[in-house]
């Protein structure tokens, strides 16, 4: 069982089993990428894998955005 988001989101394949803990568990709720356990509605891991995936893309874009920012400040080596 996992629960850490950021390890759940770095996964190949994800099998969500529940929906609940106990005897309200141990039924095949959803398998497939984070992405899309993300889309099934009846998974709860999926609904904060959604959000946890959407925060993980903004901060790549981000970085990248950050990247490509210093890179222009980089002065040009003059030629002699």
């Amino acid at each position: 069982i996992e629960h850490n988001l950021d390890v759940v989101r770095a996964a190949d394949w994800v099998i969500d089993i529940g929906p609940e803990g106990g005897k309200a568990g141990g039924l095949l709720v959803g398998a497939g990428t984070p992405e899309e356990l993300a889309q099934m509605p009846a998974s709860y891991t999926g609904r904060f894998l959604k959000d946890a995936l959407k925060k993980a893309r903004l901060q790549t874009a981000d970085q990248a955005a950050k990247k490509d920012k210093s890179k222009s400040r980089t002065p040009a080596l003059a030629k002699a």
